[in-house]
């Protein structure tokens, strides 16, 4: 795809409504004139190149803007980047009238190379597919699912501490080999620089509830890795009359008339019915459920626990809720939101640029081009066809057919461009003289072996001497 002078209109009208929301946060100052165009160039160049990396937006744009002046603007100009964010998410929120809906937390990794030393906050990472370990960097993820539309709200990246990871690891070792616990290392003390994936996902929703008090959250889901006391209390501060919904191991250990049992052992002794339960308010399915409020010892109070499992499933989740007045059904149907996160970071991975090449470095260079890449995300909201969509209350249109809508007026404004030239055939060899000269740049070729040296592949005269003794 190629980019024009004139970016796509509704990029452009989200940065103005961008500009005017930023003025009202008392920011220092608006976006000049070419601020607002090299960010809708940029989120331009991001849909048409699905990457963050001046280089390829120079080239899709025939050298309109140079990669280095690019950089320059990304990393020296006074925009102010922590404002853009919030302000687009209050920008989205009113022009669809959101006033309540449900915030689901996750977390996802971004594979990096190697032997990177220069990108932001990169660490060792279990790779689920080869069992291995990898290198990337880890992200805390906050979503806002409403009746209508489901966007990013919070996002923060997270690095566990070095020092702590040495010490598990030789902790682990030690305890293997039957060290006794006096003999071992002490834990290091806690870093503030360092915060868990829960007090991140915390601080996520603290920042939300402080921007954004009016909106009505009626439920926080999350998956099981903030199952625990820590999490469920530390967003009762913000929001004490929503619902908490998350999973816990079949491990933990509940309280039955005085008895404490594993919550597995407590369900296989109380199986539970089939329940026809509707996923996203989507089609209905049957599960096999069943319910009980009991004391769960990690969490010292009594809690509702559900055993769920869909079918062709062997063995039971537990989905835990901190409200006991919630029906079961109901619990449920919330929990199946969670997935929707996957979703937007399945989109976000695949379409939005941040994941799939961007090598900015330093901590300026990830958050900012974290921010242009959940920018994108926010601005297809304002395409005029996804709008229509939710106006007549039809289903809306996916990231993909947007970007591709995206590039294809793209393209046409481009082809405009040269055809209301003065002279539109000298345009036309203006721009593949310049796509010539400089973007064309042809490589050799590693796999044939023309032009190279393919040394003697034949007998030697001097050593058939070698073959006759042999």
């Amino acid at each position: 795809m190629v980019i024009g002078k004139n970016i796509v209109p509704f990029i452009t009208e989200f940065i103005d409504a961008l500009d005017d929301a930023l003025s009202q946060h008392k920011s220092p100052k608006r976006l000049s004139t070419t601020q607002k165009y090299w960010l809708a160039f940029c989120l331009m160049g991001i849909l048409a190149t699905k990457s963050v990396c001046w280089a390829k937006f120079e080239r899709v744009s025939f050298g309109q803007y140079g990669a280095a002046a690019l950089s320059w603007v990304f990393h020296h100009a006074s925009i102010p980047w922590k404002l853009l964010l919030r302000c687009s998410v209050g920008l989205i929120l009113n022009h669809y009238g959101i006033t309540q809906g449900t915030l689901v937390i996750d977390d996802s990794d971004n594979k990096r190379s190697k032997n990177t030393t220069k990108i932001w906050h990169v660490h060792k990472l279990k790779d689920k597919a080869s069992g291995g370990y990898v290198m990337g960097q880890g992200l805390v993820f906050m979503v806002l699912v409403t009746p209508t539309i489901t966007l990013p709200v919070g996002i923060e990246f997270y690095m566990p501490d070095p020092d702590y990871t040495v010490w598990k690891k030789v902790h682990d070792k030690l305890k293997k080999n039957g060290i006794p616990a006096k003999q071992r290392p002490p834990k290091p003390a806690k870093k503030d620089e360092f915060p868990t994936k829960i007090e991140i996902a915390i601080s996520l929703v603290e920042q939300f509830h402080a921007c954004f008090s009016d909106i009505k959250i009626n439920c926080i889901a999350a998956d099981a890795l903030y199952g625990t006391k820590i999490f469920f209390s530390g967003v009762s501060k913000f929001y004490p009359k929503a619902q908490f919904i998350s999973q816990i191991k079949k491990t933990q250990n509940v309280l039955f008339r005085n008895r404490k049992m594993s919550v597995k052992n407590y369900f296989l002794k109380r199986q539970g019915g089939l329940q026809a339960i509707r996923i996203r308010g989507g089609k209905e399915i049957m599960a096999t459920v069943g319910s009980a409020r009991l004391h769960v010892c990690s969490h010292g109070k009594k809690i509702f626990v559900i055993a769920l499992k869909y079918e062709g499933e062997e063995e039971y989740r537990f989905i835990i809720a901190s409200d006991l007045t919630w029906r079961t059904i109901d619990i449920v149907e919330a929990y199946s939101q969670r997935w929707l996160v996957e979703v937007f970071i399945q989109d976000w991975k695949a379409n939005e640029g941040w994941a799939t090449l961007t090598k900015l470095q330093g901590e300026k260079g990830s958050r900012r081009g974290m921010i242009l890449s959940l920018l994108v995300d926010h601005c297809l909201f304002f395409h005029p066809d996804q709008i229509a969509r939710f106006e007549n209350k039809l289903p809306a249109l996916t990231v993909g057919c947007l970007r591709r809508k995206t590039n294809l007026e793209s393209l046409f404004l481009f082809i405009t461009e040269i055809i209301d030239s003065e002279d539109p055939r000298e345009e036309l060899d203006r721009k593949f003289s310049i796509m010539k000269e400089n973007f064309l740049n042809f490589e050799n070729s590693k796999k044939h072996m023309v032009a190279r040296v393919i040394g003697n592949m034949g007998p030697t005269e001097s050593l058939k001497y070698k073959e006759a003794a042999a």
